[in-house]
């Protein structure tokens, strides 16, 4: 069943929707699982609601930004004993696909909505769709209420305004209507502590891989496992975009499967969670594995794990571990480890030990990338040298040589203790996706900036005057480049402040009204659509 029922979807889609929606037979999944997965949309797709979400992508930071290629899928699926059925038992999954990757959001709406649909029939999705329709836009940096099924759920999602590694909490407001409402603490977060407990020693050497846009593969016993497992290596890396492939539950049927499994070639930047033992021997060639047992949080402090050797990774019966040859970059810290096995024996509880493990991992990454946001801003050009009768100037080129240079005075030593090759991992980092992905919002960002300083410096001149010193023809051409401007500012949403806007428009009509009438016609129909 599809609801609501218009909803397009490819025969691919389907399928690959329909494999990923259910566990493994082997991971015995018995009463309640949630999970999520993500697939790549089938090209051609006519692409709805797209300038809408566009404009509220735009005040999103980078890693919530929506990537067009992909849909999630959040998945409710239950497995119970019933003798009534054929097979003995009742298996149903309750799937929502969205563009939107907002885990935390789905899955608090699956369990308030599956647990009833699974006894209720399809009518009922029509009530929740109904309840969903009174959503109000997903504008990022407001408190929004959702309602569904009687309950309304409170959230906030962040903006990129918003400081790096801090959540505005969302009051849960008295209300005196019989509504009850819950406040949800994120929108997108996972409890980064709970996945990482597995493999605790080597959350280090884990940031450097997935920084390096490196091929990982995550076996768990289960979906949910390797889901969450997954989507806290991505994030880890925060606030960086993680810019290559990922996907949380990826299974033998996936229409990726031999793209990815080949071994007549390395194997490509992405990480894939698996729980199907077929992958031990499918993939037993990528240089780093990941396995974890069942997710439980230690109530003791857990044991010191080395390193695996990939060659003894032979069955998903392995033991937990990390199986690489890797060598990491930079020395290991012991004292976030030391932090985390006192909180243990603390008991201290999970979402605090969570935010100690974000902070860390926030404070490495902007340790890594301060150098290169600084030596990246010195490559615009300086204000003086835009003029407004010529082309906005072009940034200079990035090179690496330079940037290296940089690090004697300006490294990551300024806000970092850590000890290691830095050099080593910059240089294996500027040939990874997640740089490239990087360095070209930072350019497109640097560009826009150019050419709203242009337009402010041509806001600036007396342009009627301008025009009655040149030729008909020069002037023509003028207001013509101008109302180009104003289309692009506004096409590409220009960061131009509106009175520049309205100033520029005001010379435009002033130039135009200067000139003989024949033309005054054709210039004010032109250039406007």
């Amino acid at each position: 069943v599809i609801y609501p029922p218009h909803s397009k979807l490819t025969d691919k889609e389907k399928t690959n929707i329909c494999y990923l929606s259910f566990p493994d037979s082997n991971s015995g999944c018995l009463g309640d699982t949630q999970f999520c997965f993500r697939f790549r949309r089938s090209p051609g797709r006519k692409v709805s609601l797209c300038c809408f979400l566009d404009q509220l992508d735009r005040d999103l930071p980078v890693y919530l930004k929506k990537d067009s290629a992909y849909y999630y899928g959040y998945v409710y699926f239950r497995q119970v004993r019933d003798k009534s059925l054929k097979r003995g038992y009742f298996q149903k999954s309750l799937v929502l696909i969205s563009k939107l990757p907002y885990v935390h959001l789905f899955r608090t709406m699956l369990k308030q909505i599956a647990p009833e649909y699974f006894e209720k029939s399809e009518a009922f999705l029509e009530a929740v769709c109904s309840d969903v329709d009174r959503w109000p836009p997903p504008v990022p940096g407001k408190v929004l209420q959702l309602p569904i099924m009687g309950v309304i759920m409170k959230l906030r999602i962040p903006t990129y305004r918003d400081k790096p590694g801090t959540t505005p909490i969302v009051q849960n407001m008295h209300q005196a209507d019989a509504q009850i409402s819950m406040a949800l603490p994120t929108v997108h977060e996972v409890d980064l502590f709970r996945c990482f407990c597995p493999v605790f020693f080597h959350i280090q050497m884990l940031w450097e891989l997935v920084l390096l846009g490196e091929p990982l593969v995550v076996m768990a016993p289960s979906p949910s496992e390797s889901s969450e497992t997954v989507l806290a290596l991505v994030s880890c890396i925060s606030p960086l975009k993680y810019c290559s492939d990922f996907r949380p539950y990826f299974t033998i049927h996936d229409s990726e499967f031999k793209e990815y499994t080949t071994r007549t070639q390395a194997p490509p930047s992405v990480i894939l969670g698996v729980t199907n033992p077929f992958f031990a021997k499918t993939l037993q060639h990528w240089p780093h594995i990941i396995r974890i047992g069942d997710i439980k949080l230690p109530g003791e402090v857990p044991k010191q794990v080395k390193v695996k050797k990939l060659k003894n990774l032979k069955t998903l019966d392995s033991k937990p571990g990390v199986y690489t040859s890797y060598k990491p970059y930079l020395n290991k810290d012991e004292e976030i480890v030391k932090q985390l096995q006192k909180g243990v024996q603390q008991k201290r509880p999970t979402e605090a030990q969570s935010v100690i493990l974000r902070r860390y991992f926030l404070e490495l990454t902007e340790s890594f990338i301060i150098p290169l946001e600084r030596y990246v801003a010195s490559l615009m050009p300086l204000q003086k040298c835009i003029s407004p009768w010529k082309s906005p100037p072009q940034l200079r080129q990035f090179s690496q040589d330079d940037f290296m240079k940089t690090l004697e005075k300006a490294g990551p030593q300024l806000t970092s203790g850590l000890k290691g090759d830095w050099i080593g991992l910059y240089r294996h980092f500027l040939k990874s996706p997640n740089f490239d992905g990087w360095f070209r919002s930072r350019q497109k960002e640097m560009t826009q900036k150019l050419e709203a300083l242009h337009l402010e410096a041509l806001c600036n001149e007396n342009l009627v005057f301008w025009s009655q010193k040149h030729t008909e023809v020069e002037t023509v051409d003028l207001v013509l480049k101008l109302k180009n401007k104003l289309l692009q500012a506004d096409r590409e949403h220009l960061p131009v402040k509106t009175d520049t806007l309205k100033k520029l428009q005001t010379h435009i009509n002033d130039i135009i009204l200067a000139l003989p009438d024949d033309l005054q016609d054709i210039l004010l129909k032109t250039g406007t659509t």
